[in-house]
């Protein structure tokens, strides 16, 4: 998940400072200076941030998945000592 956060931050902060720029008309270089460091500054943060959505989503279904297979599994042990 982290690629694709990445993905769509630093494209979005690059297109919005080229915009910003086209818009109060300034300079090339600055312009192309500030949208690379835009872009990989968000993607960076694009990055961290969907790694850390995914980490916190498996752990999520992890622990769900082991409550239930606990609850599944003591089940099954009183349904074999009651025959």
């Amino acid at each position: 998940m982290g690629r694709a956060y990445a993905g769509a931050l630093g494209p979005l902060v690059c297109g919005l400072i080229v915009a910003r720029s086209l818009i109060h008309g300034g300079g090339m270089e600055a312009t192309i200076l500030s949208a690379c460091g835009g872009l990989f500054l968000f993607a960076g943060i694009g990055y961290v941030a969907g790694q850390l959505a995914d980490l916190f989503v498996r752990e999520s279904v992890r622990t769900q998945f082991q409550a239930a297979l606990a609850t599944y599994e003591a089940a099954a042990k009183e349904r074999q000592s009651k025959t």
